[in-house]
């Protein structure tokens, strides 16, 4: 097996429910409320391990340049963060510093991708702003407890995706299970949390000032993008692409070595030329050192993350 995979990272949170048990047959933990699965991270608290018990961060201290690619530092983190997240309810209204202003803060900004996996009945997103709201009416609407009526509201279905650069307001809806594509950051700013209260019974701490600073109140109504039967670039950044791939049974699917990328398999199977496998829900790692030949053994949907060494 080339492709590298990880043991999941399950982590409670108060909107979380059992869908990852569920709908995508994951073991979690009983009586947890999970609502994050974290598949592939190296972060100080939080390291994924492979199926040969090493850490990502002692693969990549390791082999840097035959993880990475030629020029990477054994001690530079790995760049993305890749989650499922099972949204029973909603998540709080939220933004995350753009790259301009984290500095000044002493934190990382964190641009992510939501591809909806699956949606229920009614299900929205939140992004940006409705037309013409202002700094000054945002700021009116917190001191009301009323800012349902200032943020746009999406309906969306299984398959629609949307990018959520830093600096977004946003929020996801209950009633979603989503495959989230980030920067390496934890870094979020909660300006609004529709009253709800934390697993401890206690209302969770708002952080009001950093995502006003943070926030772009030029941002309005942007859209998802709707599904197609062929393949998609789902986001183009300076941070990282992803595109998605439609295989039918029996296509193939190949990479050629000098870039590590990122397989997520939303739905069907593949194997590896080695006869290894990567089912629905996995997320696996492709060093830089190999070429990479995969054969459809269902019919599939894969994301791909790509050109992250910026």
């Amino acid at each position: 097996m080339k492709h590298i995979q990880f043991t999941p990272i399950y982590q409670e949170r108060v909107w979380g429910g059992t869908d990852l048990k569920t709908k995508l047959g994951r073991d979690i933990p009983d009586g947890k409320v999970i609502g994050e699965s974290w598949e592939i991270v190296d972060r100080p608290e939080a390291q994924s391990i492979s199926s040969d018990g090493a850490t990502l961060r002692e693969l990549i201290s390791a082999d840097p340049e035959g993880i990475m690619g030629t020029g990477w530092s054994a001690e530079r983190p790995f760049p993305i963060l890749v989650k499922w997240l099972d949204c029973q309810e909603r998540l709080s209204l939220q933004v995350h510093p753009p790259a301009d202003l984290a500095a000044s803060l002493n934190v990382r900004p964190k641009t992510e991708v939501w591809y909806v996996a699956e949606a229920k009945p009614h299900a929205t997103l939140i992004a940006g702003l409705k037309s013409g709201v202002t700094r000054e009416d945002f700021e009116k609407g917190l001191k009301k407890n009323d800012l349902e009526s200032l943020v746009h509201s999406i309906p969306v279905q299984t398959g629609e995706s949307i990018f959520i650069p830093s600096g977004r307001i946003h929020a996801i809806g209950g009633g979603n299970l989503i495959l989230e594509v980030q920067q390496n950051s934890d870094t979020t700013y909660r300006v609004y949390d529709w009253g709800r209260v934390g697993l401890n019974g206690k209302p969770r701490e708002l952080h009001i000032e950093a995502s006003l600073m943070s926030s772009d109140f030029n941002d309005f109504k942007p859209s998802t993008i709707k599904p197609t039967e062929g393949d998609q670039v789902l986001a183009t950044s300076d941070v990282f692409n992803l595109r998605k791939v439609s295989l039918k049974v029996n296509q193939t699917l190949a990479f050629e070595h000098g870039s590590p990328r990122i397989l997520s398999v939303v739905s069907g199977s593949l194997e590896e030329d080695d006869g290894s496998t990567i089912q629905r829900s996995e997320n696996v790692l492709l060093p830089a050192k190999y070429n990479f030949n995969y054969t459809c053994k269902a019919d599939a949907i894969v994301l791909i993350t790509e050109d992250f060494l910026k």
